[in-house]
């Protein structure tokens, strides 16, 4: 099972947007997913404790960033944005695990870009 979290052990069951760059020699990346009026934003969820992060776990472990913000529209929380920096073609591989298993069980395709 791939599940993405904001607070530790409270899934985000809103699917996410991502966008995938990577340096020609294929050794860093960068990877950006948006969220769209996620379960994290929506009220009551401030009870459940504070965004620390964006946690990506599955069966072989956890990846993390700190890069998350909110992003907002006339005054109110409409999206949140996270980024996560692979520095290594290892991390590329094991960010790439995630993402297969997140793809396969949400439903998401993937388009390169031209």
């Amino acid at each position: 099972m791939a599940v993405i979290q904001f607070i530790k052990g409270i899934n985000e069951t809103v699917v996410a947007d991502v966008s995938l760059t990577r340096s020609r020699d294929g050794s860093k990346g960068t990877a950006t997913f948006r969220f769209n009026n996620p379960d994290i934003l929506k009220s009551g969820m401030e009870d459940k404790g504070d965004i620390t992060g964006m946690y990506l776990k599955d069966d072989e472990g956890e990846l993390m960033t700190r890069d998350v913000s909110a992003k907002f529209i006339n005054g109110k929380p409409q999206a949140v944005e996270a980024i996560y920096i692979i520095k290594s073609p290892q991390e590329w591989d094991r960010f790439m695990r995630f993402m297969e298993k997140y793809a396969n069980e949400n439903k998401l395709s993937f388009t390169k870009a031209k």
